[in-house]
């Protein structure tokens, strides 16, 4: 046998050797944790399920390691993640799977074990296990590095907790995060920012969903969550939505690899054509686009149907936003006008008219403002129904390609019109107040004046401005872009700051609370002598010049008369005055007072006597004699 023969065979045999055994399997790792005895704060009941339904899920699918561990403490966390990483040193895929509480604090993820206090919020960096400890443990693994959180729920230690620096930021739910490791995703139940629900059954909408996708054979990991994704999307009516961070390179990775099969080629064929899929697609495009150019030409091209109206609905919103800025920038010239009109003192007619016509501008204003928020709320709720049919579609596609359903989804927009506020939108609008800590109240889903006052607060806080009439779909996603709080924590006198929340100001017996907000002891009252201001010990004096002043509305002293007699010799004959002096005496209480003379002199001659006229006196000028007499009559 020549050398090149024995070649050929050596070669034929490695192919059959090759072809007769499986290529070597990747080795792949788990780590499950489900926390729900919590010693401190409630339990919770779905996490010890929803960590048992997955170890059971990563066995199936043929893992090498799933190491389930449940209700662990913090240095139980600690120690279980040590081991994990010695079985991820040369694993090909890492996964660890987190099901309990979590919390965010100044931008930063935390895991919360069993036996946290979290008294103040700087116990969360003693007390909890930091997101980068769960990276470090998977990081060893070549190919896939995964970590799965399902604790977006609402945290109740964040009621309690104590804040030590005012300005420190406890968000809700978790944080974004960016991995920096390469071929690393961390898959969060619910959208940074948001909470998960825990749902009706024994596990949540989202583990259960992640037990149907993860794994299957051959399925992309990046396609499997978006899988997911849906499913609780459907499930939950769009209120919670589960993210994926991170990014892989541009071949598949699948948790459970494919079955390798033979695909025998076979005629295709085509599927029939489907004119709503293509309506869609144009539909989708100019929405993209979103503005009124590409709308009204999506209406050029299709008049009439479903997505006709969805476009006419989008334009009437778009119309709105325009009337309302414009209103908004009338109202704001016309009130600079009348303030100017006021300032340089215009005529009253003029003022009168500005003030009119920035009366006028404001109405319009306010009524384009609601005219807006209607037609945002009608376009994102006609917005909501098409995804949902889009959904439902998916679900059954003979149902959506059918002839009969077409025609059905036509006079279904005019359904999307909502009757009144929903009240899911206005408590998450409240809710989310809360957050930020603009609204002190409950979130009932009542748009009242409290609400009205926190979401004013929040525009002068956060630079928008929002309509505050009612509650938006708009208001709700401006105020989940904030991360930490808004409005500053106000107190009342006598209050002080403690975390989230104003407590009484104690202080100590003996001590008061200032005008500045701070304890202070209170002075002891010294005595005052004082003088006893008894008539009997009063001077003359005094009594006197009481007596002199009466009391307002008290009737003047009756005069006394004195009279006086002069009698004047003169060659003449004899001139005879008398003058009348009054004197007062104090004055007894009268019902009525007596009306007072004309003159307090009477002017005697050789003839007759009468009073002294008015505005004149009696003067006496000596002498006297027969014909004269020694007093006068003066009158200036």
């Amino acid at each position: 046998m020549s050398w090149s023969v024995r070649l050929g065979g050596y070669i034929l045999a490695a192919a059959l050797l090759v072809v007769g055994h499986p290529v070597l399997a990747e080795k792949r790792v788990a780590l499950v944790i489900g926390n729900s005895a919590y010693q401190n704060v409630p339990q919770l009941t779905n996490p010890a399920n929803d960590g048992a339904v997955m170890t059971q899920t990563f066995k199936n699918a043929g893992f090498d390691v799933v190491d389930y561990r449940r209700d662990l403490t913090a240095r139980e966390t600690r120690r279980a993640l040590r081991d994990f990483a010695d079985s991820a040193r040369d694993a090909d895929i890492a996964v660890v799977y987190y099901a309990g509480h979590g919390m965010e604090v100044e931008g930063s993820n935390y895991l919360i074990p069993i036996d946290a206090r979290l008294e103040r919020d700087t116990d969360v960096y003693d007390e909890t296990l930091s997101l980068d400890r769960i990276l470090v443990a998977v990081e060893p693994a070549k190919k896939l590095r995964l970590v799965i959180l399902d604790a977006c729920r609402d945290n109740p230690f964040t009621r309690n907790m104590q804040r030590t620096v005012a300005t420190r930021s406890l968000g809700r739910g978790l944080a974004k995060v960016e991995p920096t490791s390469p071929n690393t995703l961390i898959a969060y139940s619910a959208k940074a920012g948001s909470t998960a629900q825990d749902g009706d059954g024994n596990n949540s909408p989202f583990t259960l969903a992640l037990s149907r996708h993860i794994a299957t054979p051959g399925l992309d990991v990046r396609k499997a969550f978006g899988f997911v994704r849906d499913e609780v999307l459907k499930s939950t009516s769009n209120r919670q939505e589960p993210f994926v961070y991170g990014s892989l390179g541009g071949e598949d990775v699948p948790l459970v690899p494919g079955v390798p099969r033979v695909v025998t080629q076979m005629p295709v064929t085509p599927p029939p054509a489907n004119p709503q899929a293509d309506i869609r697609r144009d539909y989708e495009l100019a929405m993209q686009v979103g503005n009124k150019g590409a709308l009204n030409a999506f209406l050029a091209q299709y008049p009439d149907g479903f997505y006709a109206s969805l476009a006419k609905l989008q334009l009437e919103k778009l119309a709105a936003e325009e009337n309302r800025a414009a209103a908004a920038e009338k109202a704001r010239v016309t009130e600079a006008e009348r303030a100017r009109l006021a300032a340089e003192g215009a005529r009253k007619d003029t003022l009168a008219k500005a003030e009119a016509e920035a009366k006028a501008a404001e109405q319009a204003r306010l009524a384009a403002e609601k005219a807006n928020q209607l037609a945002q709320q009608q376009a994102a709720e006609a917005e909501r129904k098409r995804q949902e049919q889009q959904l439902a579609a998916a679900d059954n596609p003979r149902a959506a390609t059918s002839p009969a359903a077409a025609p059905q989804q036509g006079p279904q927009v005019a359904s999307l019109t909502p009757a009144s506020q929903p009240a899911d939108l206005t408590k998450s609008v409240q809710l989310e107040l809360r957050r930020v800590g603009c609204l002190t109240e409950d979130a009932d889903g009542d748009w009242g004046s409290a609400s009205r006052r926190s979401l004013s607060q929040f525009n002068r806080y956060a630079g928008t401005k929002l309509d505050t009439q009612a509650a938006s779909a708009d208001a709700l996603a401006a105020i989940k872009l904030k991360q930490a709080r808004v409005c500053p924590l106000v107190c009342q006198h006598g209050y002080k700051s403690d975390g989230d929340r104003c407590t009484r100001i104690v202080c100590a017996e003996g001590s008061f609370v200032n005008d500045d907000n701070e304890c202070e002891k209170r002075r002891e009252k010294k005595p005052v002598a004082k003088r006893d201001t008894s008539d009997d010990e009063d001077p003359p004096s005094r009594r006197r010049g009481a007596r002199a002043a009466p009391e307002p509305n008290m009737p003047m002293p009756a005069p006394n008369v004195g009279v006086g007699v002069g009698i004047g010799v003169g060659g003449g004959g004899l001139g005879v005055g008398i003058g009348v002096a009054p004197s007062f005496t104090a004055p007894k209480p009268q019902a009525q007072a007596r009306p007072k003379p004309s003159s307090g002199q009477i002017y005697c001659d050789a003839y007759l006597c009468r009073p002294v006229r008015q505005g004149c006196r009696l003067e006496y000028r000596g002498g006297g004699g027969p014909g004269v007499n020694a007093t006068a009559e003066v009158c200036n």
